[in-house]
């Protein structure tokens, strides 16, 4: 009898033991993402194709080809933090929801910047009036890039303001990793389409340039990424984010018989910090 009893008490205490694990892994924070929102904020650098860019106005309607830009970093800079000066680095800012615990929802702006390269020969066809007077004038149906000729940038910035969808995995065990509310490592991949919303900085000629924001086109992109998130509310996380911008209404100047396009692709790289948390 005495060793029924015992033998009992302990299978009692085993299952209770057991039971107590799963219930410590049912109760993982990190176990199921469904219902939680994420924001972040960080960083980034770009490279760009080379693009062909229209200029057209009142007395000017030109195109010039295969022109190469370049992004205008910060670096490392309280700019990033400083609510006054947010928009003078090259930032991502993603806020989201997880419809499930695989598949999130987001919103949010790439703020990029492009810089045209300056004194570069390319070709060029169309007219534009008072030629050889800006320092531009090369044979062979060639320009100059000078700044007295043509300055072409955006950089207040390229914003691609753009609405994601993507997907997220656990890969903790990978890493051997087995208190994921202490550290988790996720996975994952997306697809992202927006509009652009630039604040363009051109000089074409003398002309003065246009300065406010302006919706002038569209943009498509994917993504992949690696989140690592501390202690279930904090992470990091670098991404490789490529994708494909058209321009067709670039404002140059004030004057609305002045615009740009150009359309061409882009590479971002990204590191971001954020917080995820239930409401």
């Amino acid at each position: 009898m005495k060793k029924i009893i015992l033998s009992s008490a302990l299978l009692l205490v085993t299952l209770s033991v057991f039971s107590q694990e799963a219930i410590k892994i049912q109760d993982k924070y990190t176990a199921h993402n469904k219902g939680k929102f994420f924001v972040s904020w960080g960083g980034n650098r770009e490279t760009y194709s080379n693009s062909d860019i229209h200029f057209k106005g009142a007395d000017y309607d030109f195109t010039i080809y295969d022109v190469s830009a370049h992004d205008k970093p910060k670096g490392w800079h309280i700019d990033y933090i400083n609510p006054g000066r947010m928009t003078i680095p090259q930032t991502n800012f993603r806020m989201g929801y997880f419809i499930n615990d695989h598949y999130s929802v987001a919103i949010g702006v790439d703020h990029m910047k492009y810089v045209m390269d300056q004194d570069i020969a390319v070709n060029y066809t169309g007219t534009y009036p008072n030629r050889y007077t800006y320092g531009e004038a090369l044979p062979n149906n060639q320009v100059l890039l000078t700044e007295q000729f043509l300055t072409f940038e955006h950089t207040d910035g390229l914003n691609y303001v753009n609405t994601e969808v993507s997907r997220h995995d656990d890969i903790s065990k990978l890493f051997h990793i087995h208190d994921t509310d202490k550290v988790q490592v996720n996975l994952t991949e997306g697809i992202g389409v927006g509009l652009l919303y630039p604040k363009t900085n051109a000089k074409v000629f003398s002309k003065e340039r246009h300065d406010d924001f302006h919706v002038s086109g569209y943009g498509a992109s994917i993504k992949a990424g690696l989140n690592v998130t501390f202690f279930k509310h904090f992470y990091i996380q670098g991404e490789l984010k490529g994708g494909y911008i058209n321009m067709p209404d670039i404002k140059t100047t004030y004057s609305n018989n002045d615009s740009a396009s150009q359309h061409f692709l882009f590479f971002q790289r990204i590191i971001a910090f954020g917080g995820i948390f239930k409401i």
